[in-house]
């Protein structure tokens, strides 16, 4: 049998005979009636007449467990058209892993997709889950044609409700027990409307827990998870991870530790493709409400075939996860260096750059012309400057731009020096650098606070390991990188030979990989990685 993705293209060749593909595998009259947008998409096909082989394939595609409905609309819409409603279809061994989950639990009287694309948890649930009502929700109608056809095809639709909606809004209630489950949208914050980050708060706020407008889509619909259920209720959320450390994550934390009652925490590395079109690290958490269990379970894998029991794993007191800030790091079993390494912290503090709260004030310009050179210190400003050090030597400072480190207390410029620098607040006032939330927060407003010059610099955010280059040109970071300081004084020969191990030896898979396919790595993650110990090192044994 063909790929999927080749078995729809070949059998689909647009939209509008997707629908009409939809229409012959009987959406319209399964699920619940159609809302208007459908009918609307509907009325479009009408005149499409597709051959009945194509309906054949396409009900013998579905019957063998592929989804070529769901896969078709994956070729004919890119992935970045489909990311900006956050359109991320779920691959089958992670739907049967995650079913296989609840069914271990107890029997649900409904089941609850608030995502449902193309129904592929719910037609694995309405299998497992012989009596259960199959409720899908999406705001994209073509997604709910794809959810109904396919649930009528597997013989579900008389016991399927397919609703086009927002999850946001669904608060239906049924005797016995909820299923919650699916791939919830994942959408940035700049792309949802003010409207519904308040509504984010007020409903984090009636749990007595707080909310960042810079969630992202998926931190909603776990919130919208806990309001609706009710005890006895269960769910299973695969998102991406990066709400396990990020501090808008923090709602979903607070949320697995109170209202939603969290059982486990399964990580899946980029490598495994858990998203086939986005280069990601994601999660599965599962929950019961209600549930207040002492620990809850983590781990990370590989590869799908690993995922095994979704319940079992690294068991984590819920006391420390209430004082953790991060999460991901709890997945990492610690690992056992060879004879003769070390983890990079043993050797280096790894400590992020300087937070300037306004770059096009504080990194020097026109704007700043006069300033004296006191002030003005040669700064890795761009990532590309340290993976361009030629052989990983940062040599000179003439192609850096220079960052404003003004002193708090001003006494201590000449007379001269302070008149210019007087001067130039004035123009940085007027820029707005006194207000921001950084500035604000600072001893000095006027005062970035610039680390001391790292020996050994880095980048931590890439789509590509991260680079390492010795800075003997002596200049300083801010925020796109991290600098390495040696605990011990290093000879310049083990930082050489140290730079070039990082250079060729740490890998993506050592960091935490976005949406998007960038790979960050915090400085305590970067001091876990592995490498020689100085005599190594010095002795060449280790390049």
């Amino acid at each position: 049998m063909k790929p999927i993705a080749n078995s729809a293209a070949d059998l689909i060749g647009d939209e509008i005979e997707l629908i009409a593909a939809c229409l012959a595998l009987g959406a319209a009259d399964a699920a619940g009636p159609l809302a208007k947008a459908e009918i609307e998409l509907v009325k479009k096909a009408m005149s499409v007449s597709l051959p009945t082989s194509t309906g054949s394939a396409l009900r013998e595609l579905i019957a063998t467990g592929e989804d070529p409905l769901g896969a078709a609309f994956s070729v004919l819409r890119s992935a970045e058209e489909r990311r900006a409603q956050g359109a991320t279809y779920t691959p089958a061994p992670i739907v049967r892993n995650m079913i296989e989950w609840a069914a271990n639990k107890r029997t649900p009287r409904r089941v609850i997709d608030p995502g449902v694309g193309s129904a592929r948890f719910l037609k694995s649930a309405g299998t497992v889950f012989p009596k259960a009502q199959l409720v899908g929700i999406d705001v994209d109608p073509l997604a709910t044609l794809m959810a109904r056809a396919n649930l009528a095809v597997a013989g579900f639709g008389s016991r399927s409700r397919v609703i086009l909606g927002d999850f946001r809004q669904f608060e239906d209630q049924v005797d016995g027990s909820t299923l919650y489950i699916g791939n919830p949208p994942y959408v940035r914050h700049h792309q949802i409307e003010p409207i519904w980050k308040e509504w984010l708060g007020v409903e984090a706020t009636k749990m007595n827990l707080t909310a960042s407008k810079l969630a992202g889509l998926h931190v909603y619909f776990f919130l919208a998870a806990a309001r609706a259920a009710k005890p006895k209720d269960m769910g299973a959320f695969i998102t991406a991870s990066e709400w396990l450390d990020v501090n808008y994550g923090a709602l979903v934390r607070s949320l697995m530790l109170g209202p939603l009652g969290g059982k486990s925490i399964t990580v899946i590395d980029p490598t495994a493709q858990p998203f086939p079109d986005a280069a990601t690290t994601a999660a599965i958490a599962t929950f019961e409400i209600g549930a207040q269990p002492k620990s809850v379970y983590f781990k990370r894998v590989d590869k799908l075939s690993a995922l095994g029991d979704l319940g079992k794993g690294r068991r984590v007191h819920r006391d420390r996860l209430a004082a953790e800030g991060r999460w991901s790091h709890l997945t990492r079993t610690a690992e056992k260096p060879p004879e003769g390494y070390v983890e990079l912290g043993e050797l280096c503090r790894v400590h992020r750059g300087t937070v300037t709260g306004a770059n096009g004030v504080w990194i020097a310009g026109e704007h700043s012309v006069g300033l004296p050179a006191s002030v003005l210190f040669p700064t890795i400003t761009k990532a590309r400057e340290v993976f361009e050090a030629h052989r990983g030597l940062l040599s000179a400072s003439t192609k850096l731009r220079s960052v404003i480190d003004i002193p708090p207390d001003l006494d201590q410029l000449d007379t001269v020096e302070r008149k210019a620098v007087e001067k130039f607040l004035k123009v940085a006032r007027a820029m707005g650098a006194s207000s921001g939330y950084v500035a604000r927060h600072r001893k000095a407003w006027w005062s970035v606070g610039l680390r001391s010059a790292a020996p050994i610099v880095s980048t931590y955010m890439a789509r590509r390991p991260p680079g390492f280059a010795i800075n003997k040109a002596d200049a300083r970071h801010i925020n796109i990188a991290h600098g390495l300081y040696p605990r011990e004084p290093l000879s310049e020969k083990a930082k050489r030979a140290l730079v070039n191990f990082l250079q060729t030896n740490i890998s993506q898979k050592s960091g935490r990989t976005y949406a998007g396919g960038l790979t960050k790595f915090e400085p305590r993650e970067m001091e876990r990685v592995i490498v020689p110990s100085p005599e190594l090192l010095i002795g060449g044994a280790a390049l």
